[in-house]
């Protein structure tokens, strides 16, 4: 694989795929904390302008931005079957451990206990997806 010369965050090869598994943390960490905020944000609004209290949204919401950045990854992976194998294998482990998490963090705000499976989750589909492509792409390639 060999890398862009692209200045931005994360890293890309020529395909578009993210090189390395820290960049994939990073743009995943980034979009989780962006998605968190928004909904704290949405949250402490309309717990000023109606009855509500805070922290009562659903914190996976937070997965939205991760998501997208998962398809993009997808779909830069163009060809052969290594990616849907990988996606469908990351996207069970991944709603699997997320769900634990957040059973764990049940006595939590809504906020914070399904931001917590949001969490695990995307990290977990992240570390399965990267590995298990380009495993799956050696493997079939």
């Amino acid at each position: 694989m060999t890398e862009s010369k692209s200045e931005g965050s994360p890293r890309r090869d020529a395909a578009g795929r993210i090189v390395a598994l820290p960049d994939l943390y990073g743009a995943v960490g980034a979009g989780l904390v962006i998605g968190l905020l928004l909904l704290l944000l949405f949250d402490g609004v309309f717990t000023l302008i109606g009855p509500g209290r805070l922290g009562q949204s659903n914190g996976w919401l937070a997965v939205i931005l991760p998501a997208w950045l998962f398809a993009e990854e997808f779909r830069a992976w163009h060809g052969g079957s290594a990616r849907f194998v990988a996606a469908a294998v990351a996207v069970g482990v991944g709603i699997t451990s997320g769900l634990l998490a957040a059973g764990i963090a049940a006595d939590l705000p809504p906020l914070a206990g399904g931001g917590i499976g949001a969490a695990v989750s995307t990290l977990v589909y992240a570390t399965v997806w990267f590995h298990g492509v380009r495993w799956l792409d050696s493997r079939t390639g």
